[in-house]
């Protein structure tokens, strides 16, 4: 063997030095050196809190290698902002204890976040005058306090094991149907399913359906049982309601505790106004081209008319050569002008225009009904509404809100949310910006309460252009229908929905 070899012998001296010097390296600091051990542990906790999530406890990470104030030079986090730059055993012991009491406090406040959620106002009441009166009764010696104290603490523990149950059934709410005229039954079903392998406690069921409230004691559900029953939705009036979300409540008889789960599902059931079915020949005042012709005449149309002289610029095409023949003189045929009809029916929503709600409704009825009759017989139609003024505008808003007369079923669901309201526009403004807005009208309905005097019925009439026939139905119930004409406007007063078939009807054949 060389003498410059540098390894070590492999002797018993050196595997017993190479054993020695191992055990030297794992010594660990014993109680001699309390700080020590101290130290360490504090440490070895700071590393652990300061440790990202999901990091187990072995894996090496990177650090720099940069140590002395150049370290912290422009670190902005919440340490700096608690101890500064400071480092050592005071600083990690500090911010340990820190962490430890943000962790506490975000788990207090979990807590009496859930507490608070089931525990009602007379909860926190009750529990207030146990406490006042068990420190009162012990102090003053007055054992009738402390007995009520007693009594209270017993109630509230009581209580508290109405809360036991969890919420794991499935909630369905179905309605049979969701679009329904005002008056008729709308029928709902609620069910509940358990889905796991053990049974159910009973609890509450509640059921908001528009501002009212339903309740159903929900029993006890073994494993895989279904529970099912229905419930009746009051359609007294036109709107629309929203049934659900379903909640399921646990609560005490008195009212101290109540825990809730809400299934966020619910339905939107539409209460349509009442129509009537109106003949389509009953809104045939100006018909199209399978009716009567309007009294303007043209020079190019369908409905002769009669002869007349040539006149330069007239289409070669229409002169009646016959007639030329007999007379020496051109003559050319004149026409009556047809025009397919464009029904328009406005309703006004003004609060002025109607004396009380009974013939507001009865309006929208009879708005509906013109307008279902129209879409039937695929007629071009347009519905409006009067469009409602801005509470804190300047100025009056010259507007009308278009209803949508795409289906019936669409009409009928924006007429059920209309309401009427005091800034909304009034009758004679309704007609002159539906007349403008609205063109090629060839009818137009106006549909308002019994309270508009003569001179308003004649400013409706004057707002439409010549040539439009103009129909104001005025809504009164009870009222003897009749019908009449103020200026060039048909005045049509009826009592009853079933009056205007009859009165269309009526004037139609007239």
């Amino acid at each position: 063997m060389s003498t410059s070899d540098p390894r070590p012998p492999q002797g018993a001296g050196g595997r017993a030095g190479a054993r020695a010097g191992g055990r030297g390296t794992r010594a660990r600091p014993g109680l001699s050196n309390p700080a020590a051990l101290l130290s360490g542990t504090v440490g070895r906790l700071s590393d652990a809190l300061a440790r990202p999530v999901g990091v187990p406890a072995g894996t090496t990470q990177l650090r720099a290698e940069v140590v002395g104030p150049a370290a912290t030079e422009g670190l902005r986090n919440e340490r700096t902002r608690i101890v500064g730059t400071r480092t050592g055993f005071g600083a990690d012991l500090l911010i340990a204890l820190v962490r430890i009491w943000r962790a506490m406090s975000r788990a207090v406040l979990v807590v009496a976040r859930q507490v608070s959620a089931v525990v009602t106002p007379l909860g926190w009441t009750m529990l207030g005058v146990v406490i006042v009166a068990f420190v009162v009764g012990y102090s003053a010696g007055w054992a009738e306090l402390a007995a009520v104290a007693w009594a209270g603490a017993v109630i509230i523990m009581v209580a508290s094991f109405f809360l036991i149950g969890g919420n794991a059934q499935r909630i369905e709410l179905t309605m049979a149907h969701t679009r329904v005229v005002v008056g008729e039954r709308a029928v709902g079903g609620i069910s509940a399913l358990n889905p796991t392998r053990h049974r159910l406690l009973g609890t509450t069921l509640e059921i908001p359906v528009g501002r009212g409230l339903l309740e159903f004691p929900l029993p006890s559900i073994g494993p895989g049982a279904e529970f099912d029953d229905v419930f009746t939705v009051p359609t007294t009036h036109r709107g629309l309601i929203t049934i659900g979300p379903v909640r399921s409540v646990r609560a005490d008889p008195i009212g101290l505790v109540r825990r809730e789960h809400v299934w966020p599902s619910f339905i939107e059931l539409y209460v349509h106004p009442e129509t009537v079915s109106i003949p389509s020949t009953s809104t045939g005042f100006v018909r199209d081209l399978e009716g009567q012709a309007t009294r303007d005449l043209t020079s190019s149309d369908v409905a002769f008319n009669a002869l007349r002289d040539y006149q330069l610029g007239d289409d070669r095409r229409w002169i009646h050569w016959k007639s030329t023949a007999k007379t020496g003189v051109y003559m050319v045929k004149q026409f009556e002008e047809t025009r397919r009809s464009h029904l328009m029916v406005a309703l006004s929503l003004a609060d002025a225009d109607y004396a009380d709600d009974e013939q507001f409704e009865l309006a929208v009825s009879v708005a509906g009904s013109l307008g279902v009759r129209a879409i039937r017989d695929a007629r071009t139609v347009s519905v409006v509404v009067s469009e409602r003024t801005p509470e804190f505008a300047k100025r009056k808003t010259f507007a009308v809100k278009a209803l949508s007369t795409l289906t019936r079923t669409r009409l009928l669901d924006d007429l059920a949310l209309i309401d009427r309201a005091p800034a909304a526009l009034g009758v004679v403004d309704l007609a002159r910006v539906a007349a403008e807005q609205v063109a090629s009208t060839s009818v137009a309905f106006v549909v308002l309460g019994s309270t508009a005097t003569p001179a308003q019925l004649r400013a409706v009439s004057s707002a439409f252009p010549m040539g439009v026939e103009v129909v104001a139905v005025l809504c009164d119930p009870g009222y003897t229908p009749s019908l009449r004409r103020v200026g060039d406007l048909t005045v049509l007063t009826i009592g009853y929905l079933e009056d205007l078939q009859k009165s269309l009807a009526r004037s139609r054949a007239a």
